[in-house]
Formats: C-alpha cells, structure tokens, sequence
C-alpha cells in the first residue's frame, strides 16, 4: 500500500503527467480539478465565496475518496495543486492509516511556466470553473460575446508559489522534482524507474 502525491506550480502539467502515470502504473486518479469542475457543472456558483466553498467542497471530497482507498489499503494517484495550507490534511490521512507517500513535484523556469499559465488561462478550452472568479453564469463586459477573464501579474505568480509553496510542498519525507519547463526533455522511464525504486524500498519493509 502506497499513494504518490502529484503536485506542483500552476500550468507545469499535473494532470498530463498524473494520467501518464496511471496509464504506466496501472493506478487511480483522484484529482481536486476534475471533482471541482464535476462540481462547477452540477452545482455552479453565484458569487467568489459560493466558489470558495465549491473549491473546499472539491478538497473534502477528495479527501474522502483517498480515505476509502486508504482504508481498504489500495495504492492510488492523488494530484493537486498541494500547498503549505494543504499539509495539515494529507499528513492527518497518512497518519492516521499509516500509509507511505512519495511527492512528485512539477517545477520549472518561472517565466516560462508564466507564458504557458497565461496561454492556458486564455485558452477556449480550459474549464470555466478554473477561470471564473465571481459569478457563474459569467458577467460580459463591452460587447455581448466578450466574457472578463482577469490574469495576475508575473511578479504576484512568482510571489504566490513561493509564498504558498508550490514547489516546495513535501509530506513523508521522499520528494522527486520534475523540470516541466520543456516536455519533450521529461524521461518517463527514468521517472518511472525512481518510483518503482521507491516502491521496492517500502514494500521490502
């Protein structure tokens, strides 16, 4: 029994690299976004603190999800954008089924990742209930077909991951770190390979 934590900063390509590895290990995933979004089409929001409690909502059911995994002691996959506000619940989880976990943390050169974040941000087909921040449906502004999508700076980008620890975040001890900044320089295999060096070790004790 075991579970590999996939994390990271913004646009590093989580949940690419999280659906690689379910294919490569033969794991579940349980990933935050994807309950949010299952969330944001069936529920919705109306204003910035429905959406916060949406996002809380989308943690505690994850949450919940690993705990059955956990408890019925199945390796599995959970990708999320893990922070230092985050640590408190993973380490309770891990705790209490005493469960080993390795950290896989995508990282990369800030301004890149910067210029990708904001691509993906504009993107037609990026998810609705990522970009949205006030109200679902979404307000226009100007002209009917104009919808207000807000980005950040690259300086407020640059301080929340280091202030939210992004690429730093870390529970039981093993980290591996991946460069995203360039996907076609990622080897899989050798990824792969420090995983199932990693198992070996746990499961031998």
């Amino acid at each position: 029994m075991y579970c590999i934590l996939v994390t990271g900063i913004p646009a590093t390509g989580k949940s690419t690299m999280a659906k690689a590895m379910s294919e490569r290990m033969k794991l579940p995933v349980i990933s935050k976004d994807t309950i949010k979004e299952l969330l944001f089409d069936n529920v919705g929001f109306q204003s910035r603190a429905e959406k916060v409690k949406l996002g809380i909502a989308s943690m505690e059911i994850m949450y919940y999800v690993a705990g059955q995994l956990m408890e019925t002691e199945q390796p599995f996959i959970l990708e999320n954008n893990f922070e230092y506000s985050s640590e408190h619940g993973i380490k309770n989880l891990l705790e209490k089924y005493q469960y080993p976990s390795l950290t896989i943390t995508l990282t990369g050169d800030y301004k890149v990742i910067y210029q990708r974040f904001l691509k993906r941000e504009n993107s037609p087909d990026r998810h609705r209930g990522h970009i949205v921040n006030d109200c679902y449906p979404e307000k226009k502004e100007n002209s009917p077909n104009t919808l207000i999508t807000k980005t950040i700076s690259y300086e407020n980008f640059v301080c929340g991951i280091e202030k939210r620890g992004f690429d730093a975040f870390c529970v039981g001890g093993r980290q591996i770190k991946v460069d995203t900044t360039d996907f076609s320089k990622i080897n899989m295999e050798e990824l792969i390979s420090q995983i199932e060096t990693w198992k070996a070790e746990i499961l031998h004790n």
